[in-house]
């Protein structure tokens, strides 16, 4: 029991792929249903493993590593199957950009100063952000779902990414501001 939590983080990064590979293939809808149930299951997954991790007691360094691994896989290869199946042009794309690109340069700033042994601990407002960017991606497969409220679901989603764009861009920029003085 143990390693539940660390299984349950596991199983979202062995998730991600194929919530990919059936956003791609949205077109089908039954393909964009399984995508959106996979989804609202590994972004349930990512509360659920720190909440047990917390009551256990088994809050690991393993754990501490993959979780916000498995948060960037699954957030990246949902943005980018989206993108390959949207038709918002910047839109879309001008935050999904700004959404990968911090979260590559936060990792490194992460891994940079792991290795001087300081840490950036999650700040509340990056736990809302990852919320939001879930929230979003998960209206936006839903477009396939159900056709009937597209556009409203539409509007929805974007306006929900270009809102995960700014948090995650703030977030990013405190924990530069945080980090500059360790580089």
């Amino acid at each position: 029991m143990n390693n539940l939590p660390n299984i349950i983080t596991t199983i979202r990064i062995a998730l991600a792929p194929f919530i990919a590979v059936l956003i791609w293939h949205s077109d089908r809808p039954d393909y964009a249903l399984y995508a959106l149930i996979l989804f609202i299951i590994a972004s349930i997954s990512d509360w659920l493993d720190g909440y047990l991790a917390r009551q256990m007691e088994v809050i690991s360094p393993l754990g501490r590593m993959l979780d916000p691994i498995a948060d960037k896989l699954l957030i990246g290869a949902c943005l980018i199957s989206l993108a390959a199946q949207t038709n918002y042009d910047l839109l879309f794309l001008l935050p999904a950009l700004i959404i990968i690109l911090r979260e590559f340069l936060v990792s490194g700033l992460r891994e940079h100063l792991a290795g001087t042994k300081i840490t950036l601990p999650v700040s509340l407002m990056a736990k809302w952000k990852t919320a939001v960017q879930m929230t979003a991606i998960g209206c936006l497969i839903s477009i396939g779902v159900i056709p009937e409220f597209n556009a409203i679901i539409s509007m929805a989603g974007i306006a929900l990414l270009w809102l995960a764009a700014f948090m995650t861009a703030m977030t990013g920029l405190s924990y530069f501001k945080a980090g500059i003085p360790h580089l």
